[in-house]
């Protein structure tokens, strides 16, 4: 189950990349986590209004071990993501970690098996010779979104499929899963 502690570790190994310092161990947060997770770090952007605005989210659907998962996709989600320039040192202030630690994957018997505001979905399919796919967390549909429909069309998009083909004729195969996800906010 994920815990502040664990995206406080994250946020820690940032801060240690970004300022040359000690990179610390996740028993300096969480001596009992353990195990292997398919995992997802996000990093938001706290505005002085209290809002958030995504500043990078990348992970993986392939369990990793806890302490080298999160290590490392709390770098890559907060410097690789090609959507956003790498944060800096004097963003860390404003910053908000999340956890995501995803569960209880299904294949669903079709696009619309799943349940909106629940589960996240991972779509994929193949239009013109070429596979695309593309996910959103189980938090991501509710707050962006008026329905699945409007979900899928934008997850076919996201996964950078630029065809006049709406979502319904591209056969899309869908798997649903669970997260569990917490959250630290580096701010006080």
């Amino acid at each position: 189950m994920a815990t502040p502690a664990l995206a406080r570790f994250c946020a820690a190994v940032l801060e240690a990349e970004l300022t040359g310092g000690r990179s610390p161990a996740l028993a300096e947060f969480a001596p009992d986590a353990t195990g292997s997770f398919p995992l997802f770090v996000t990093w938001d952007t706290i505005r002085p209004d209290g809002e958030r605005e995504l500043r990078g989210c990348i992970g993986t659907f392939e369990a990793q071990p806890l302490e080298e998962g999160l290590r490392r996709y709390a770098l890559i989600a907060a410097l690789e993501d090609s959507r956003f320039p790498p944060i800096t040192a004097d963003e860390l202030p404003s910053l908000e970690c999340s956890v995501s630690l995803l569960t209880d994957f299904e294949p669903a018997a079709d696009a619309l098996d799943w349940v909106f505001g629940e589960h996240g979905v991972r779509v994929s399919f193949r239009a013109g010779g070429r596979a695309y796919s593309a996910t959103y967390l189980p938090d991501v549909p509710a707050a962006h979104f008026r329905d699945k429909a409007e979900t899928l069309q934008s997850l076919v998009r996201k996964a950078g499929y630029r065809g006049a083909a709406q979502w319904r004729e591209l056969g899309l195969r869908l798997v649903r899963y669970r997260s569990s996800k917490a959250h630290f906010t580096i701010a006080g």
